[in-house]
């Protein structure tokens, strides 16, 4: 039951990524694959009906967490006190953005909201992809599992580390950019005309730095956390996901050639789903690892909730889950084919 709860966790982040991450990569890009007010409405039609309801799973996430491993939640929240405001405040700022360009007629006004949306929605992933690299190289946990980092110290990725080093901010822009690269895959599929080539333009540069960043990233991680490939060989699911995110690159790279944008964005969130699945099965039991000492280590089963709670639990979430699906399914095929930009004042 345990091992089946970390999976959902698991499974509950990467549908955040791949949903919430094509929106973040559109609003990143959207400064430079949008020149005009209409392209650039024609970017937030891309995303509008989808942007709010993708920060669920976000929610669900940290449900989950709440549920079957609250230790891991009250830690984390606790230790990462400042990048969470930082995280919450961007979110804020973001739907801010997108509400208030939508619905103001000066040029000057909505000029400054778009950048505000760009800007807010570069920086998630690289606070986003700095935490998951706390998270690998460890975080000094004290005996009653609580740990406290400063934003950074030396820059170093050993001893008083900070939330900010020299390899946390290499997964940082690792994760930025392919979260663009994600954004322009789904915006050269929801899009036409110039934004469409400029988005698929993107894309390409995008994942091609993603394909020589991805082995730089992967050496530095066995450089701060030794001991992680040490399971691969007995680990069958996390080579089935670096399958997956090796399969899905090459779609990427086949469908923005191939002028096939949904095969691209198919292909790329096949990556990103797929990397994400290597990693939590290569770290399991592991939740947050202490460098400090393996024993202080905050794992599934020294965090988890008693099983009879997890039981319970699972008969909520097995009607939740399908009926969050069965949304999003609904939503996508209401809203399939191209984006259409609004007239200002219309919203989206």
């Amino acid at each position: 039951m345990i091992e089946l709860w970390f999976a959902i966790a698991a499974l509950m982040l990467a549908t955040y990524v791949v949903l919430d991450g094509f929106d973040f990569g559109a609003g990143a890009l959207h400064l430079f694959v949008a020149k005009s007010d209409q392209e650039r409405r024609q970017v937030l039609a891309a995303i509008g009906p989808f942007w709010d309801g993708n920060e669920v799973w976000l929610l669900a996430t940290g449900g989950v967490l709440f549920v079957a491993f609250p230790k891991v939640l009250a830690a984390g929240l606790s230790g990462f006190y400042f990048a969470i405001f930082l995280v919450l405040w961007t979110l804020i700022l973001r739907g801010i953005a997108i509400e208030f360009r939508s619905h103001i007629e000066q040029p000057l006004w909505r000029a400054a909201w778009d950048v505000v949306f760009g800007v807010a929605s570069a920086l998630l992933p690289v606070l986003f992809g700095a935490a998951l690299g706390n998270l690998l190289r460890g975080l000094p946990m004290n005996q009653e599992g609580w740990f406290s980092l400063p934003l950074f110290t030396d820059f170093t990725a050993s001893g008083e580390v900070g939330i900010l080093d020299w390899y946390t901010v290499l997964v940082g822009v690792f994760a930025l950019l392919a979260i663009v690269g994600h954004g322009g895959t789904y915006l050269a599929w929801k899009t036409d005309g110039t934004v469409h080539a400029r988005s698929r333009t993107a894309a390409t540069w995008c994942y091609a730095t993603v394909a020589v960043l991805w082995p730089i990233v992967t050496a530095a991680t066995a450089a701060v956390n030794a001991t992680l490939y040490e399971a691969l060989s007995s680990r069958p699911l996390a080579w089935l996901a670096l399958a997956a995110a090796l399969g899905g690159i090459v779609s990427v790279v086949l469908g923005l050639r191939g002028h096939r944008p949904l095969q691209a964005f198919l292909g790329s969130s096949a990556f990103l789903g797929g990397l994400l699945g290597a990693t939590a099965a290569l770290v399991f039991p592991v939740m947050l690892r202490a460098t400090s000492g393996d024993d202080l280590s905050l794992t599934a089963y020294n965090s988890a909730v008693p099983p009879a709670s997890l039981r319970i639990a699972l008969g909520w979430w097995v009607i939740a889950a399908p009926l969050a699906v069965v949304y999003f399914v609904v939503l996508f095929r209401i809203h399939r084919g191209k984006a259409i930009a609004p007239r200002q004042g219309e919203g989206y």
